[in-house]
């Protein structure tokens, strides 16, 4: 629970701020139905809970909303599903890294004007920290898990039992207006407060990251997750209405609360600096989520397979950056503020939600197993819930940001399916899954550009030599070194390396169109220019190079059809020695060194 519920968990440091903000414009009377608002939240979170536990039961392998979707609904559903994922995982960074810098603030308010600043800190540390690949188990996770929930706890306790908060609590800063409260509102509150669901589908994604018997364990720590969030929830939704907790500028929900119950004295920075651990950790599990439902659109063919590639330290480096780049985009717009990210941020968990439910009621129906129907109806009575909720939650908060949300999840769809009709393409042209023609040896032309005759040269026409029929030379040379050219050519026959060399002329004084032109004028059918460069043997050193090796080899390359080789010798290597070394193979099979 401690390892994949970090998400669900941390909702509860801007679930209940999300309720507040919109009830709080309608005064006293608006924050009184701050408790009915949050337990018609977590009446929908004891559904979903139960929901999910059937997908644990339905997919122990690991389900999700992109893979039910995918089986049961179509490949659009399960890229809807997808698509919804990534914009989830994406927001979960920039709110968890917001949420948990407001918590800073309010502890320490001189740090309030470097907000922004401060976000973009944190999403970098949690970056480097993820492309060096450390991994934290569950039981290190669950240590600031527990001193938070401990915290949170002992918050809720102690306002419980004094009644009245500690001392007064600074003003708020919102405008009040005074008249009832509307059922618009309490809708709009109710998809606000949404927001605090984030999350718990999280351990039926991963269930196969538990011990045997995986369903048993699954299923258990998913309901203990819905319990001590829907206590939580509850327990600070009854102490905003006894505090009379308002919004105020530079503070936090909780923080305010916290201060009602402890002051703000040792037991305050304890809660404060505790809740920016545990959104940071929040924040962390992101980057490793998205980066792996990116390997795997990557493997369906969805999206670029540079993404299925791990690094070094067995890291999806491309995923974590691109997961990195976006959610920093997304705090520099807005400033670091929780108010104007955690709406959107429910929208595409909502998505997922409804999609995944749905999927499990035609599961149910094809599998009618043992009670099917009570299964099945579990599903779509969920399934009608997350609908109801995520259209509440678009239109209460669609011009208010929501429509982006709207825009980007379709858009990303269509994305992914072309990167697919891409792959096809690709497949059709080189013939994946058909029988092609059997290998046959034909002539290949190596054309080697050269400088001048040093022992790089001859590295380079040693390697030419062995990869093809008929080896070339090249020399450009400009107007004003037609001296040098000729001196080059007397010392190359002197030299006598048994390859031709072609003397290329230059009016512009440029290096790759002249060896293009002469690549384009020969007739074979294979053309190999192999382009020998100098690797300098200390970093600094490399400032030395002229890179003419990456000009010649970048315009032939973009400009002809052949096939561009670069040759590295590195600086203080041995010559290799003259001597034919074989190693057999197989019969009449060697490989020469």
């Amino acid at each position: 629970m401690a390892g994949l519920g970090l998400d669900a968990i941390a909702s509860v440091a801007y679930g209940p701020e999300a309720v507040v903000l919109v009830l709080a414009g309608a005064g006293i009377a608006g924050i009184g139905w701050t408790l009915p608002v949050t337990l018609l939240v977590v009446l929908l979170l004891g559904v979903l809970v139960a929901c999910y536990r059937q997908v644990i039961t339905a997919f122990p392998d690991g389900g999700g909303a992109y893979t039910v979707a995918t089986t049961h609904l179509g490949r659009r559903a399960g890229l809807v599903a997808a698509a919804s994922l990534v914009v989830d995982y994406v927001l979960n960074v920039a709110v968890s890294v917001a949420a948990g810098v407001a918590a800073l603030t309010s502890a320490f308010p001189a740090l309030l004007p470097w907000t922004t600043e401060l976000c973009l800190l944190v999403l970098l540390l949690v970056t480097l920290v993820n492309l060096r690949g450390v991994a934290m188990s569950a039981k290190l996770f669950a240590v600031p898990a527990a001193i938070f929930v401990a915290s949170v706890l002992a918050v809720i306790v102690v306002g419980l039992v004094r009644g009245a908060p500690l001392h007064a609590l600074p003003e708020t800063t919102q405008p009040v207006g005074v008249g009832s409260v509307g059922l618009l509102l309490v809708l709009a509150a109710f998809g606000n407060g949404c927001s605090a669901l984030t999350g718990i589908e999280a351990i039926a994604n991963a269930t196969p990251s538990f011990r045997a018997p995986r369903r048993a364990r699954a299923r258990r720590a998913e309901a203990w997750l819905g319990l001590l969030l829907g206590v939580l929830l509850i327990g600070l939704a009854v102490l905003i209405q006894k505090f009379d907790i308002r919004p105020v500028d530079g503070r936090s929900v909780l923080s305010l609360i916290t201060e009602g119950s402890f002051g703000n004295g040792a037991v305050y920075l304890v809660v404060q600096l505790a809740t920016v651990l545990l959104l940071a950790l929040a924040a962390n599990t992101s980057f490793g989520g998205l980066p792996v439902l990116a390997a795997k659109l990557a493997r369906d063919g969805y999206l670029p397979h540079v993404f299925g590639l791990r690094a070094d330290r067995m890291v999806h480096r491309h995923g974590v950056l691109v997961l990195a780049v976006l959610a920093g985009v997304l705090l520099a717009v807005t400033r670091g503020r929780v108010d104007v990210l955690v709406p959107l941020f429910a929208i595409g968990v909502f998505v997922g939600f409804a999609l995944a439910q749905v999927g499990m009621v035609r599961h149910w129906l094809a599998e009618r197993g043992r009670n099917w129907l009570g299964r099945a109806l579990l599903n779509g009575f969920g399934a009608l819930l997350t609908v109801a909720a995520l259209v509440d939650v678009t239109a209460s908060k669609f011009l208010a940001g929501a429509w982006l949300i709207v825009l980007v999840i379709p858009v990303l769809v269509l994305l992914l399916m072309a990167v697919r009709r891409a792959y096809n393409r690709i497949g059709e042209l080189i013939g994946v899954g058909a029988v092609p023609d059997r290998p046959r040896r034909t002539g290949c032309v190596v054309v080697v550009p050269v400088v001048g005759i040093t022992r790089l040269t001859s590295e380079s026409l040693s390697a030419a030599l062995s990869m093809g029929d008929t080896v070339i030379a090249v020399h450009v040379s400009f107007d004003d070194e037609q001296e040098q050219a000729r001196r080059l050519q007397r010392e190359w026959e002197e030299w006598q390396p048994d390859v031709p060399l072609v003397l290329l002329d230059s009016a512009h004084r440029v290096l790759g169109p002249p060896v293009a032109a002469y690549v384009r004028s020969l007739t074979d059918e294979r053309v190999v220019v192999l382009i020998g460069e100098i690797e300098q043997a200390r970093p600094w050193q490399r400032l030395l190079g002229n890179r003419r090796g990456a000009v010649v080899a970048r315009h032939v390359g973009r400009t002809t059809s052949a096939v561009v080789c670069r040759l590295r010798f590195r600086l203080g290597q041995r010559p290799t020695p003259p001597t034919d070394r074989r190693m057999p193979l197989s019969k009449g099979l060697y490989l020469h060194r």
